[in-house]
């Protein structure tokens, strides 16, 4: 018995589909028989459309099917479609080139959500308004830095990286009074002190370790 292996054969057009719905389009284009192809096309849509049933409801499924068909097929295939036969062009244009944002953030454990948001409070103009989007977006600033530390933060801290990132114009007079309670927002991340408390523990033993 004769062994192949991948390495040895075409690559595939569209390795999703898998060697065998390649082997059946080849076996398409060589049928002679018009009507005979049309069939063998009509059959290997069917199947090709039974190995992505939740993209059913997509718009255009089936026209990317056909398309599919005819790339698969090296656009040699000659068939009834119901769509026009695509261009061997129009797949070898290069995608546009996706911007990579390269915009400054002042302080990256918050991101850059963190700073539009505060961009529009600053826009609030109502004070009373204000002031109470001041202190949602405070807390939102308490639990991602509860996240990124894994730890307990003093509300002082995010009281002064409110006033930095805002350029002082957003400040919290009585931040242990308008932040939430720092074990409610670890709880409710799911952030526990435990672990790096033991980790504590064990770093003290290593030390005492050594130290004999």
């Amino acid at each position: 018995m004769k062994l192949t292996y991948n390495s040895t054969r075409p690559d595939l057009k569209i390795a999703e589909y898998g060697r065998s719905i390649h082997q059946m389009v080849a076996h398409c284009v060589s049928i002679e028989d018009r009507e005979e192809r049309n069939k063998c096309a009509r059959s290997i849509i069917k199947t090709m459309g039974n190995l992505f049933p939740q993209l059913r409801d997509v718009e255009d499924f089936n026209h990317k099917l056909w398309d599919h068909l005819h790339v698969m097929s090296d656009f040699k295939l000659d068939v009834d479609s119901p769509y026009p036969k695509p261009e061997p062009e129009s797949f070898k244009t290069k995608p546009k080139k996706v911007q990579y944002p390269n915009t400054r953030i002042k302080l990256g454990h918050y991101g850059k959500t963190i700073e539009k948001l505060i961009e529009e409070v600053l826009a609030i103009e109502e004070a009373e308004e204000r002031q109470k989007a001041t202190i949602s977006i405070a807390n939102l600033m308490k639990r991602t830095y509860v996240v990124w530390n894994q730890n307990s933060v003093k509300d002082v801290v995010i009281a002064s990286d409110l006033e930095k990132l805002s350029g002082g114009k957003l400040k919290l007079e009585n931040p242990e009074e308008d932040l939430e309670a720092t074990n409610k927002v670890m709880q409710q991340m799911g952030v526990n002190k435990k672990p790096q408390r033991q980790n504590q523990r064990k770093g003290q033993k290593k030390r005492r370790k050594k130290r004999n």
